[in-house]
């Protein structure tokens, strides 16, 4: 009996430690001190200066902008990338599915000192733009690998069947493979933009003065004491906007 119960145990403890801290931090946003620990009555001022910072505000715009070209990018490449790695078998393709897969275990730092030295040797001005082609080069590869798993249970006698009615190339891929596959895109663009917009390291590399997006001001926000009350509504709202489109995904990702 005791046992059985040690995966149960050990389960619980594995997320009290991952999820402690962060309900901690979700507390704290509403906590009316702006120092101490100690709960100082229910207060909703520090959502409300959230509201009257141009730099923040200017910030989430910055990573909105980014963060939508990078999924909208991402799904039309990766969904390209995926079709060519499921309908073709070649020593070129097990290259490109290397390519595809490389950005998934290369470390963040790594990756954000090659993007550098690529976009200073290129002579490309470091800005928002560089941000987005740097978050499509890892968000690339999630989305690939989400519709190139819906493509291994996809069923192209429907394909054939709507081909042989009439249908072109093009006909039978837009009223027939976009729309089994619409939910898988969709699933990977999401997970795109979360990725991308919660990324701080690689952004931190490649981009340009006054180009800051939420997390790279959020981290220069947390060396001022004063501004950690809204640091900690900040990065709730960020919680939760992050958490509904994780939960979009998951469906779309089940609907598929």
């Amino acid at each position: 009996m005791k046992a059985s119960r040690l995966p149960l145990i050990t389960t619980l403890l594995v997320l009290v430690f991952f999820y402690l801290p962060i309900l901690a931090l979700v507390l704290r946003s509403f906590n009316a001190s702006r120092y101490t620990p100690e709960w100082r009555g229910f207060t909703w001022k520090w959502y409300e200066r959230i509201a009257d910072r141009d730099d923040l505000l200017m910030a989430l715009g910055n990573s909105m902008k980014v963060a939508l070209a990078a999924a909208l990018a991402s799904m039309i490449l990766g969904t390209a990338a995926a079709f060519a790695l499921n309908r073709h078998r070649s020593r070129l393709q097990d290259f490109h599915g290397l390519l595809v897969r490389v950005p998934l275990v290369l470390p963040d730092i790594l990756m954000g000192m090659s993007l550098l030295l690529l976009f200073v040797t290129a002579g490309l001005p470091l800005s928002l733009v560089t941000i987005t082609l740097a978050h499509v080069t890892f968000c690339l590869s999630y989305v690939t690998l989400v519709v190139l798993a819906r493509l291994e249970d996809f069923d192209f006698n429907v394909v054939e069947a709507a081909r042989d009615l009439g249908a072109g190339r093009v006909a039978a891929f837009m009223k027939v493979t976009l729309p089994i596959l619409a939910p898988g895109i969709l699933a990977g663009g999401l997970l795109a933009f979360t990725l991308s917009i919660d990324d701080y390291v690689v952004t931190y590399f490649v981009k340009g003065p006054g180009a800051d997006t939420l997390p790279t001001l959020v981290y220069s926000m947390i060396k001022k004491s004063k501004e950690l009350p809204v640091i900690n509504a900040l990065s709730t709202l960020m919680l939760a906007m992050t958490f509904v489109v994780v939960m979009l995904a998951q469906r779309l990702t089940r609907r598929a």
